[in-house]
């Protein structure tokens, strides 16, 4: 008989162990806003290495990161992102990039596997030709692993299609990757394989507390150190 009860309904529901504690209650802190944490610092570069990007930012909340990587690309108001139906960004983030961003979701069905058909996120993208009276897309997001989809992985073959589409189209490719290490495991695919074609990966690590996110760039005007 079972005797203990693995509660997987969230990644927030994971509880801290004492070393965790310990080890926050020990960081070497300072003004983070100033730049001048060198435990933030310091994660913040490791996020980046393992993710194979120019840099990282740590954030409270997998939201807030989403929110962020989209008002970067989609800098403008009116602007439309490309994203799953049963999407987190889109279903469980209280309409965020709408709402604090002006940012218009298009949104294309999720299959069973949590991709969506790339057919169809071409067929979403926006025609110049009506950009006086249609948004303009400049983003699609994907989510990996899927949430809504049970935990489905996005294989590198897939995510670096609809990479491919984004750059053809001049469109920048997010991914929300609050599972992304699970999907790396999963999949037998080192991290920064799995999101080599993102311009940015939100995520957050396996072993955590509750406050730690954080959003890898590759190029995001403002928030990146030009290479």
């Amino acid at each position: 008989m079972a005797t203990k009860v693995v509660d997987l309904r969230s990644d927030t529901v994971t509880k801290p162990s004492e070393a965790m504690r310990a080890a926050m209650a020990a960081a070497d802190v300072d003004d983070d806003v100033l730049g001048a944490d060198p435990t933030a610092c310091r994660f913040e570069a490791e996020m980046a290495r393992i993710m194979g990007k120019e840099a990282a930012l740590f954030v409270p909340s997998g939201t807030m990161a989403n929110l962020i990587s989209v008002l970067a690309h989609c800098d403008a108001r009116g602007s439309e992102v490309i994203l799953g139906d049963d999407s987190h960004v889109h279903v469980y983030e209280h309409g965020g990039i709408s709402t604090l961003g002006g940012v218009h979701p298009r949104t294309v069905p999720n299959n069973p596997d949590g991709t969506m058909d790339v057919d169809r996120i071409v067929a979403a993208i926006r025609s110049t030709d009506g950009a006086l009276y249609y948004p303009t897309t400049r983003l699609i997001c994907l989510e990996n692993t899927h949430g809504n989809s049970g935990g489905k992985c996005l294989t590198v073959e897939y995510t670096d299609k609809v990479g491919e589409v984004a750059k053809a189209h001049g469109l920048k490719l997010h991914i929300d990757g609050a599972r992304i290490f699970n999907a790396s495991v999963a999949l037998g695919v080192p991290v920064d394989r799995l999101v080599r074609a993102a311009d940015s990966v939100s995520g957050m690590p396996v072993e955590r507390d509750r406050c730690s996110c954080w959003i890898s760039y590759c190029w995001l005007q403002g928030l990146h150190t030009k290479g």
